[in-house]
């Protein structure tokens, strides 16, 4: 029973509240081949690739007293047809009547006895389209032990062949006194295991200022909304031919004034020195080797970024967030799209999850909002013969947070998953127009 969660985990899920579900994941938009793509064909799928990411047949077993970290346990009555569901919309189904979909189906927490994970498969959209929409807990997702369950059924090629399922059987669970003669044993090895976390949080908390007031920093309820957009990533590209400024800036630097649009369509005051403080998860070299043939796991370091909302120069903004981001790097450590999508494969989800975990120890009072941004390949994937056609990520709110976004680029696009409380941000679709807008201006202001 070596096998315990990392006491970053055991936060989330002590923190984790009805108003604060720390689930990350996503909404995949594919197009099925001519036989389709049904709730069957998908448990198939994921039956058959289940195996490569063995947490995701484990649920968590807490010990009594909390004297250590939980454990993963088999979980006996692991039940696929209770985590690969089906779902719809009244035919032909709107973008809006999805959103609305996901962000309820996103809302609630995950069933804490059994194994922390689900899948939709959504059917109705219009063009014939399916979704998949996965929910997964950042304790399975690590990096290192597990990445995300779409990481491993996406495939180059519609072709792939089925492969064999390997056989599973649940290992027995521990009863309670072998849990308590293991939980002693580790305070023996592992004596200042959760000071050390403690610490090292505090340390982090000490060396930045509180960010500015902002109506993004509302106590989210049970509810979200969720929106998307998207945008070529060669507009991106384009802004790489100004000194030091990497597609990352340019992602900020749209979402930066899509933020300022946003604020002046409130009526909210935006003076020349206004700015909103991003949490920007930075892939960094360096660390343990993770699994399936990477070393992401623990490679993501966090920056807070100020945005310049209050800049009105496009250019001048994206100069002065370029210039912020190069004082965070650290050099030779940051790797580039290229080199991550290699080393980690496909999964938005995993990365967000790494930084959800990297962010785990900052005081909420630090930052206003998190913008992720995990980039992924160029070319088309599919899931049991389906193509992937869009993927939006979906970042969980902290408390005292209204909104996230998620960004990931793929196959020549460049994909933007609004999440948001449901009270604070009900103009949350004008965001996410918001952002198409801001690339144009952007763009623009460079020729």
């Amino acid at each position: 029973m070596s096998d315990r969660l990392h006491p970053v985990d055991v936060s989330f899920l002590s923190a984790e509240t009805p108003n604060t579900p720390m689930h990350v994941g996503g909404l995949a938009i594919l197009e099925p081949a001519r036989s389709g793509l049904d709730v069957a064909g998908l448990r198939r799928r994921v039956e058959q690739r289940i195996s490569l990411v063995p947490r995701f047949r484990q649920r968590v077993r807490w010990v009594l007293g909390g004297l250590t970290p939980p454990v993963w346990v088999d979980d006996s009555r692991f039940d696929l047809a209770y985590h690969v569901r089906r779902t719809g919309l009244p035919t032909p189904g709107s973008d809006e009547q999805l959103h609305a979909l996901v962000g309820r189906l996103l809302s609630g927490r995950l069933d804490r006895s059994r194994p922390l994970w689900e899948l939709y498969l959504v059917e109705g959209l219009r063009g014939g389209r399916v979704a998949v929409l996965t929910k997964s807990h950042p304790a399975l997702v690590d990096g290192v032990g597990g990445v995300d369950l779409l990481h491993v059924l996406l495939d180059d090629s519609p072709a792939t062949a089925d492969g064999v399922t390997p056989i599973w059987r649940p290992a027995p669970e521990p009863g309670p006194a072998e849990l308590m003669v293991d939980a002693a044993a580790h305070l023996v090895r592992h004596p200042g295991q959760l000071v050390g976390v403690v610490k090292g949080a505090g340390r982090v908390l000490a060396s930045a200022r509180p960010a500015p007031t902002s109506p993004l920093n509302a106590e989210p309820g049970k509810q979200r909304r969720f929106a998307t957009t998207h945008t070529d990533l060669d507009r991106y590209r384009a802004l790489r031919s100004r000194p030091n400024v990497t597609v990352n800036d340019a992602v900020l630097a749209t979402v930066a004034g899509a933020l300022r649009s946003w604020l002046l369509y409130r009526g909210e005051p935006v003076r020349p020195d206004s700015v909103l403080r991003a949490l920007v998860p930075t892939s960094v070299r360096g660390g343990p080797p993770a699994a399936f043939g990477g070393d992401v796991g623990a490679n993501v370091a966090t920056s807070l970024v100020d945005l310049p909302i209050g800049e009105p120069n496009p250019t001048v903004r994206l100069t002065q967030i370029a210039y912020a981001m190069r004082a965070h790097a650290e050099p030779g450590r940051r790797v580039g799209a290229d080199t991550l999508v290699t080393l980690s494969g496909f999964a938005p989800a995993t990365l967000n999850a790494l930084a959800v975990r990297a962010a785990s120890g900052l005081s909420r009072r630090l930052f206003n909002l998190v913008v992720t941004n995990a980039p992924g390949p160029q070319r088309p994937l599919f899931v049991a013969g389906a193509r992937l056609r869009e993927i939006y990520p979906f970042v969980p709110l902290a408390p005292g947070q209204g909104l996230a976004i998620g960004v990931t680029s793929y196959d020549g696009q460049v994909y933007y998953g609004l999440n948001a409380d449901w009270d604070a941000m009900p103009d949350l679709d004008v965001l996410a127009g918001l952002l198409a807008e801001s690339i144009d201006e952007l763009t623009e202001a460079m020729v």
